[in-house]
């Protein structure tokens, strides 16, 4: 039934969810996961990815995908106590997420079917838990009393009213399911079995507690056969999701003993309640026809092979790094720009900010700061110390004077695991001289504006002077006659010469990935410009000029975030005028519009392909304007 069906999974990188997109992809479904883990690298390319933090989904790439059915597996969870910690992890993983998702998803036309993976943590503890160990297991219903034992607990008894609500004004558009799982074990898992096993490969010695606790043990793959079951089903509202037969830590350990005699533990001491609860599964069965039968005694033995074929442990966290941003200066849009990004991946990587001012503005909106010597007395080695002492493993370099130092020490400084968002020396090169820059332009084909060190070469009436390297904003020279042109050559240090041309300069953010391809190009109109910069600037289509400007990019050999700057005459004309080799000021704009650079430079670092990432550009236009603001501490 959900072949060709067009599946979205959020938390599909999880446990349930390896299980669940192995049967979806037997099933012959079109299926589009969401999580903060990384690929897994067996999935086919059939699967569309999306590393990072749901929460920063937008509806667009959601609704670009135009799901007909939504699993939701994506949540935070701790073991036995919740930690204080949690309270915010909860919040943001837990309640946020699901409310975001579906609210992305409600008015999305093609959706059918949500199913939900609650928890039986909703029912009232006093039901299933005890001072002293329990005779026998309490057989939850769904009607069974609720009263959420923790956050987690809240926070899914939270979602599946939404989803009722949802679904009640939804006026059949959709049905929702939520299924309430109990106690999960199953491959690259932090369950107790699975770190039990993994100890015990190990020769370790295992920690028991309260042996004599009931629990509801489900093999992750029967849940994803329960999910799938409950989404072709006719459920609606809550269903149990659970063996159905509790089974006693002790008897786990009993079990674990027949595989490994020399098991050896230590009882520790506890103050948790005793637990002893167990799923009613009729309900389930009556809407689906199916019910797991794989006891801990069938499944522990695959849990065994499993881990002995995976190097090393599971339960090691993820390596993480710094990111430096270079010449922070003012550029607290930009600061604020690469947090997005590194908080759409979901990552927790400090921020250093870096200058050679001690009093940068930018410092104050970084997690800590470097106080950067001057380029000219800084070498590779200092570089490289700097990065490992603060264990910078991501740079992005911001302003022009100091892109040939660090492309200089790119490959380099990647074969030491740190990556920076730069082009190679070459492009950079073409990019700061204007002079290059038209050249190049000119040998490839484009119509770059005619850029000359003498002005008698260019047939003109009017004429540009500006600075052949470097921004030069503030001491161009426009609209001036022969003799105003020379005159103003006079007062720089290399001057070059351009027609003037009447019409409107735009300015066009590009992405160019590692594969060389252009990603994405974003066109803005520069409506107020202060000093060189942006202060007012609009979204706008030109898709000739936006074709013209990737395959620029493509044949300059750029890589990452760039700028052209383009004149558009008065016929509708292009004229290209430089490129910058770099995020620009007003290039969040660009961002907002989809181009998210700093996202995906982060991705790619990580070693994700971004072909699996769509630029996905909103239907309505964008504006920015640029204020000052106040920061209060």
């Amino acid at each position: 039934m959900l072949k060709g069906k067009r599946v979205f999974v959020s938390g599909g990188a999880g446990v349930i969810g390896l299980e669940l997109v192995s049967k979806l992809t037997d099933a012959g479904a079109t299926i589009f996961v969401g999580d903060l883990k990384p690929r897994p690298n067996h999935w086919p390319i059939s699967i569309r990815y999306r590393q990072g933090d749901l929460n920063e989904i937008t509806k667009e790439e959601l609704l670009e995908f135009d799901p007909e059915y939504f699993f939701h597996l994506a949540a935070t969870f701790e073991r036995s106590e919740e930690s204080y910690e949690f309270w915010g992890e909860n919040e943001r993983h837990n309640v946020s997420l699901s409310h975001h998702l579906m609210d992305c998803l409600r008015d999305c036309g093609s959706l059918e079917r949500v199913v939900f993976a609650s928890s039986y943590l909703i029912y009232n503890p006093e039901l299933y838990q005890f001072d002293q160990p329990a005779a026998s297991a309490t057989s939850l219903s769904e009607l069974a009393p609720i009263y959420p034992r923790n956050l987690c607990g809240t926070a899914k008894l939270m979602h599946e009213i939404e989803l009722r609500f949802l679904e009640q004004l939804s006026t059949g558009h959709y049905t929702t399911a939520s299924a309430r799982i109990y106690r999960v074990y199953g491959k690259n898992s932090r369950d107790i079995i699975s770190r039990w096993i993994q100890a015990l490969l190990n020769d370790e010695t295992i920690q028991v507690y309260r042996k004599e606790g009931m629990f509801d043990y489900i093999y992750a793959n029967d849940v994803a056969e329960g999910l799938l079951r409950l989404a072709i089903s006719e459920a609606s509202g809550v269903v149990n999701l659970g063996n159905g037969h509790a089974r006693k830590v002790e008897e786990v350990l009993n079990l674990l003993r027949t595989h490994f005699p020399n098991l050896k533990m230590v009882e520790g001491n506890s103050d948790i309640p005793y637990e002893a609860s167990q799923a009613d599964m009729t309900r389930f069965e009556s809407l689906t026809g199916w019910r797991p039968t794989r006891q801990i005694e069938d499944t522990i033995p695959e849990l065994i092979t499993h881990y002995r074929n995976v190097e090393g442990t599971l339960l090691q966290p993820a390596e993480t790094g710094s990111v430096l941003i270079t010449s922070v200066s003012k550029k607290v849009p930009l600061l604020k720009c690469v947090m997005k990004g590194i908080q759409k991946l979901g990552k927790s990587f400090p921020v250093v900010g870096g200058d050679s001012n001690p009093n940068a503005i930018g410092r104050y909106f970084t997690d800590s700061f470097w106080l950067m010597p001057r380029l000219d007395q800084m070498n590779f080695e200092q570089l490289l110390a700097t990065c490992k002492e603060q264990n910078i493993k991501y740079i992005i370099p911001t302003r022009d004077g100091e892109l040939r130092f660090f492309a200089n020490y790119k490959q380099e400084l990647q074969r030491k695991g740190i990556f920076i968002m730069i082009s190679d020396p070459e492009a950079i090169e073409v990019c700061l001289d204007k002079l290059k820059f038209y050249r190049r332009g000119l040998e490839l084909g484009f119509a770059v504006i005619p850029t000359e060190e003498q002005l008698d070469n260019l047939k003109s009436s009017s004429f540009v002077v500006k600075e052949r390297y470097g921004a030069g904003s503030e001491s161009i020279g426009l609209n001036l006659q022969f003799a105003e042109a020379l005159n103003h050559a006079q007062t720089l240090e290399q001057p070059i010469f351009q027609p003037y041309i009447t019409g409107i300069e735009v300015s066009i953010d590009v992405y160019v990935q590692k594969s060389g391809e252009c990603k994405a190009v974003v066109a803005r109109k520069r409506e107020l410009v202060v000093n060189g910069e942006s202060q007012i600037t609009t979204t706008f289509r030109d898709e000739v000029l936006e074709q013209q400007c990737a395959e620029f990019a493509e044949k300059l050999g750029l890589y990452g975030h760039a700028v052209f700057q383009v004149m558009i005459d008065q016929d509708g004309g292009h004229h290209f005028i430089e490129c910058n080799s770099r995020f620009g000021g007003a290039s969040r704009l660009s961002v907002e519009a989809g181009l998210d650079s700093f996202y995906w430079f982060l991705l790619e670092a990580e070693g994700n392909d971004l072909n699996q990432y769509p630029f996905i550009r909103p239907a309505k236009e964008k504006r920015l304007v640029r204020y000052t603001e106040d920061l209060i501490q």
